[in-house]
């Protein structure tokens, strides 16, 4: 059985497939979109992005399992940066 995937739409209009559990940051990647990063463990926020509603942070999380209605990514501006 093939490994299902998830459509994705970045902020720019974007769109790509990501396999549940894919590191946030490879699948940004594939689809030439820049997420910034700093501390890489999580602890500084730089990496910050919303998906459907919820901040995640991309250098520590990856895409989750949600069928086939797709993920709407959008950029967290931190006025701190």
């Amino acid at each position: 059985m093939a490994e299902s995937t998830i459509p994705i739409q970045w902020p720019d209009g974007r769109c790509n497939q990501a396999k549940p559990g894919e590191p946030w940051l490879e699948a940004a990647m594939r689809c030439r979109q820049k997420i910034p990063t700093a501390c890489r463990t999580g602890s500084c926020g730089a990496c910050e992005i919303e998906v459907n509603g919820v901040v995640v942070r991309a250098c520590i999380s990856t895409v989750p399992a949600v069928g086939s209605r797709g993920l709407q990514v959008r950029r967290v501006e931190d006025p701190h940066w």
